[in-house]
């Protein structure tokens, strides 16, 4: 992680290395902007930004700084990032400490647009995590919650770009009458599976908000942040849950390092499902949008569920 307290040595944000490199990336960045047409925004992560672009349409241009596959836990920003989001009028995040590096790159930059936390106005559910109480940042895993970050946005979009009102607000509309389809779907795949049956094993504790809305029990070695290290105890005790249970949905993830789940599904004697998408979309084909995103993870989750092995 940068920080402005780090010494240059150990940060992209030395003082003379960061004033150089922004120099140089604001020079090239400049002229392109200025003969942009459309309202420029940003936004912090790829599922945000897809989000983002659906309700935006033709009329912005948006620029992500965390890009598909890629994990924003972990991500470090650098003074190319600083002069992407320069440019740009507004810059939309989804808060509760997901971006944890966000206050030490707004300080940095000194960001002349207006920052959109997407979140505002949601209740955050919360959980522990090392000991402490903290919100759970990923409610993009909860498509009603995703349709009130569809109506700030459209609201950001419509403040700073008037003219375009009626379009955002139909382009929202049609936004979220797709994300209403999309849990009626799911409704009916998670359905015929017991409650007792509704138990997934993944890599960090990233699908609480889907597991709170369909009734899915997620388990998962790694807490809040793919930065937290799980220990050899609550490892051993997955494991004991695992073999007493008969938990049949493994699975690893897209951003994660999938070590950790193949031992434990190894030693736990149960065999990794395959891959499900969390914190970032994917050049995969199954999941370079949130709806498909979504609709993979639902059904991969509801057939391992099902399995009989």
């Amino acid at each position: 992680m940068f920080g402005l307290g780090q010494s240059a040595g150990k940060s992209w944000f030395g003082a003379a290395r960061f004033a150089t490199l922004l120099a140089l990336a604001l020079a090239f960045a400049s002229p392109a902007r200025a003969q942009d047409t459309h309202l420029p925004v940003a936004a912090s992560f790829s599922i945000l930004s897809d989000i983002v672009k659906a309700v935006g349409g033709d009329r912005v241009d948006v620029t992500t700084l965390v890009g598909p596959d890629q994990d924003t836990h972990v991500y470090e920003p650098t003074p190319a990032d600083v002069a992407k989001i320069s440019g740009t009028k507004l810059f939309f995040v989804n808060g509760l400490g997901f971006e944890g590096w966000m206050p030490r790159l707004m300080k940095a930059s000194h960001y002349p647009g207006k920052l959109v936390t997407v979140t505002k106005g949601l209740k955050a559910r919360t959980m522990v995590d090392e000991g402490r109480t903290v919100p759970d940042p990923h409610m993009f895993q909860d498509p009603e919650r995703v349709k009130t970050m569809v109506d700030n946005i459209a609201a950001a979009l419509s403040q700073a770009d008037p003219a375009g009102s009626t379009y955002y607000t139909e382009r929202a509309r049609n936004y979220r009458g797709a994300l209403d389809d999309l849990i009626t779907w799911a409704n009916k795949q998670f359905a015929p599976i017991p409650p007792a049956r509704r138990v997934v094993l993944t890599s960090h504790d990233a699908f609480g908000y889907l597991g709170q809305r369909f009734g899915v029990r997620f388990l998962a070695p790694e807490g809040v942040s793919t930065e937290s290290e799980a220990s050899a105890r609550d490892v051993a005790n997955l494991i004991r849950v695992i073999r007493r249970t008969g938990i049949k949905a493994v699975f690893m993830e897209n951003i994660s390092n999938p070590r950790l789940i193949q031992r434990i599904a190894h030693d736990a004697k149960v065999t990794v499902d395959g891959k499900l998408y969390s914190d970032a979309l994917s050049q995969n084909p199954e999941a370079t949008t949130y709806l498909q995103l979504f609709q993979h993870n639902v059904r991969a989750i509801a057939a391992a569920m099902k399995d009989n092995r």
